[in-house]
């Protein structure tokens, strides 16, 4: 039973890279099941024998996105002091998920896709973009508890420019270069940085 059940979950994992993979480049909606059964070497039902539905499927890839995203972006700035520190190194790590996305981001792609579409996968989205601000209005915080960043520092819009930096950062990445775009997203965020802080030598 241990052995079916093992078998079973790697069995899963392997059908959830092949569908990351497709995602990064045609985003969720452009998984379909008998493509993705092929590309593993299963039939239609042994997919859904997994997958209770297509958008099941869609909605766990979504979730694998998020958790390698935290992985790469988050979880390596903790490991850093609180208060601008631990900002900047998630930042700078959120600049370098634009290089380490090959074809493209799952999350941000799938902004686009379900921005005005009702339903479950919208739902997972909106969720999972609150989340981030969440953590990002969190490492802000910090840096004022800390007095790197002025007192009257509103948390939510500090978070929502940076947020706006990297946007464009993995925009301009893909259509202009990665370096070229990391560079000026550096420059605009701490430029951004210096308009907050609580002194001019912050």
């Amino acid at each position: 039973m241990l052995t079916a059940t093992v078998k079973g979950a790697a069995t899963r994992d392997a059908i959830l890279e092949q569908a990351y993979g497709i995602a990064s480049s045609a985003g969720l909606e452009g998984l379909s099941i008998g493509p993705l059964a092929a590309a593993v070497g299963m039939s239609k039902s042994g997919v859904f024998a997994h997958f209770g539905s297509r958008e099941d499927l869609q909605l766990a890839v979504l979730d694998m996105a998020s958790q390698r995203f935290v992985e790469y972006v988050l979880l390596p700035a903790l490991q850093h002091p609180r208060g601008l520190p631990r900002l900047r190194a998630i930042v700078e790590a959120w600049f370098d998920w634009a290089r380490h996305t090959e074809g493209g981001c799952v999350l941000l792609g799938a902004v686009s896709e379900y921005d005005d579409r009702p339903g479950s996968l919208r739902d997972a989205v909106v969720d999972q973009q609150k989340r981030w601000h969440q953590v990002l209005g969190k490492a802000v915080q910090l840096a004022i508890d800390t007095g790197e960043l002025g007192a009257d520092t509103d948390t939510a819009q500090l978070a929502f420019e940076i947020y706006g930096v990297a946007l464009v950062v993995h925009h301009d990445s893909g259509l202009f270069g990665y370096d070229s775009a990391t560079e000026r997203g550096r420059r605009a965020y701490e430029r951004l940085i210096r308009s907050y802080a609580s002194s001019p030598t912050a």
